[in-house]
């Protein structure tokens, strides 16, 4: 049975290699899924398409919304 899932997604981008300042950000995805885990890895797949120079991922799923 597929749900519908709230996934946050915190994404951390660092503008060059050598500097080490950052920018972070959180990403809000509703993600249909048969599981907790397929929806958060369909997240970190769609936030990788949506940030490609993102470093670090955190993905969470944090309620069941249908």
């Amino acid at each position: 049975m597929v749900h519908t899932y709230e996934v946050l997604v915190d994404i951390k981008e660092f503008a060059d290699l050598t500097v080490n300042t950052c920018q972070s950000e959180t990403t809000r995805y509703e993600v249909d899924a048969e599981s907790k885990e397929r929806a958060n890895g369909m997240a970190r797949v769609m936030a990788k398409c949506d940030h490609p120079r993102g470093t670090e991922y955190d993905v969470r799923v944090t309620r069941l919304l249908r």
